[in-house]
């Protein structure tokens, strides 16, 4: 049901943001490291059907889901989606990268590229994260898709181990 749920968000967003040009992708759920909300790794699914053909993989940590609102998680799964574009529509720096090209892609979606979440942050780097461009796309296609019922049936409980004391 989640995983339908992602898959369904995914379409949408595809439609509305990006004029249907993302292929379909493989959805994962993983808990990442250092609290990552998300990740995007291009092409390391093969089709069984269609052995020339491989399938990105996108990624939303479960651990972040609970603590955060639906509305921020759609606006990681929209910032992997990002990733997707730039790999294939763009040229993508080094892994794990974000360079300025992703960072337009990033705005013109209506999410603003932050290494902080907040504005005056960095636009590029190595972690970056991004914060909702208020009365933007993003924001705009997100209360159409919640307005019309949108949920995620089931959200992770953190599973994170608690920091070890220092000694």
């Amino acid at each position: 049901e989640t995983y339908g749920a992602l898959e369904t968000a995914y379409n949408f967003f595809n439609e509305r943001l990006f004029g249907e040009r993302l292929m379909p992708c493989v959805f994962v759920l993983q808990r990442g490291k250092n609290n990552r909300m998300g990740h995007f790794h291009a092409e390391i699914w093969q089709s069984a059907e269609t052995p020339d053909y491989a399938a990105d993989e996108m990624s939303i940590n479960p651990n972040t889901m609970q603590a955060r609102s639906l509305r921020d998680i759609l606006s990681t799964l929209v910032h992997e989606m990002c990733h997707l574009e730039q790999h294939h529509h763009g040229e993508p720096s080094r892994n794990g990268y974000h360079n300025k090209e992703w960072g337009k892609m990033m705005d013109a979606v209506g999410l603003t590229p932050s290494n902080t979440g907040a504005p005056g942050g960095k636009r590029t780097g190595q972690q970056m994260t991004h914060y909702i461009e208020e009365g933007g796309a993003f924001d705009a296609a997100c209360a159409e898709l919640l307005d019309g019922g949108f949920s995620i049936p089931w959200l992770s409980v953190d599973t994170t181990p608690p920091p070890k004391e220092k000694k």
